[in-house]
C-alpha cells in the first residue's frame, strides 16, 4: 500500500508554490493546496474587521462560486462578531466544523446553513501579513473532518510559503490595469449586484451572451479568475460603487 507522507506532501506543495510566477499560476496552486488537504475551496481575502459590511470586498483570490458571496452579503452575515472580532483578529490559526457542537454553538443560523448547503460545513482560518503590512487571512473550506494539529501545523508551514509567493507576484506587477470601459463597469456593477447574465442583458438590452463577454473581458483586463473576485477587485479599485 502506497501513501504520501506529511513531508512529502509539504515539499511538493513547496515545490508548486515556489514555482508560481502569475496571479493565475497562483489561483490554481492556492487550489492544489486545498485539495491537498481534502478540502473543496480555498479563499485568500483581507482580514475582516468591525468595520467590515461585504465579505465580497474582502477577496483577493477565491475558488468559492460567486452565489455563495451573494447570498453572505444579502444575509448581513459580516455583521455578527464571531468573524470580525474573532476569526478577523485572532493571531493563531482557526479550524471549525458544524459537525462540532463547540464550533458551531458560536456561529449565526445564517452562516451554518448556507455553509452547509455549498458543501464547506468544515473550515480552518490561518492568519498572515502581507508585505506591504495589511493582515490577510487564508480560508480553506470542505466537507472533511476537523484537521488533526499535525496537519494544522503542517498547512501553517504551508500557508507561509503562501504567502511569499503572493508577495512576489503582487510585487511582480509592473504592468498597470487596463480601465475598464463605460459598458464593462454596469456589467460589472449589476453583477456586484446580484444579477445574472440574463438579468443584466435584460437591463441593459444586450443579450446573455455579449453580457458574458464583456464580463470575461473585464476579468481579463484586472487580472482576475472569477467573478467573485473581479467584482471585490473592481469595488477596490473604487471603479464601481
Amino acid at each position: 500500500m502506497s501513501y504520501v507522507t506529511t513531508s512529502e506532501r509539504q515539499m511538493s506543495l513547496v515545490a508548486e508554490i515556489s514555482a508560481a510566477c502569475t496571479r493565475a499560476e497562483y489561483a490554481e496552486v492556492l487550489v492544489k493546496v486545498a485539495r491537498a488537504f481534502g478540502f473543496r475551496h480555498i479563499t485568500l481575502m483581507h482580514a475582516p474587521t468591525p468595520e467590515s459590511v461585504l465579505l465580497r470586498t474582502l477577496l483577493i483570490e477565491t475558488s468559492i462560486p460567486s452565489q455563495y458571496f451573494n447570498q453572505f452579503d444579502r444575509a448581513r452575515i459580516m455583521r455578527f462578531p464571531v468573524l470580525s472580532g474573532g476569526i478577523g483578529v485572532s493571531a493563531l490559526p482557526r479550524s471549525w466544523s458544524l459537525f462540532d457542537n463547540s464550533s458551531a454553538a458560536v456561529f449565526p443560523n445564517e452562516l451554518s446553513e448556507l455553509l452547509r448547503n455549498f458543501g464547506m460545513p468544515t473550515g480552518v482560518a490561518v492568519p498572515a501579513y502581507a508585505g506591504d503590512g495589511e493582515r490577510i487571512l487564508f480560508w480553506l473550506a470542505g466537507d472533511r473532518p476537523l484537521l488533526a494539529q499535525t496537519e494544522l501545523n503542517e498547512l501553517t508551514m504551508v500557508t507561509l510559503h503562501l504567502l511569499d509567493a503572493y508577495n512576489r507576484t503582487k510585487q511582480s506587477k509592473l504592468v498597470e490595469h487596463t480601465p475598464l470601459s463605460a459598458r464593462e463597469r454596469e456589467v460589472v456593477r449589476w453583477t456586484a449586484q446580484g444579477k445574472t447574465s440574463i438579468e443584466i442583458g435584460q437591463i441593459l438590452s444586450l443579450s446573455d451572451h455579449t453580457v458574458n463577454a464583456y464580463m470575461t473581458s473585464a476579468i481579463k483586463k484586472l487580472d482576475c479568475v472569477n467573478r467573485a473576485q473581479l467584482v471585490a477587485k473592481a469595488i477596490r479599485m473604487k471603479l464601481i460603487n
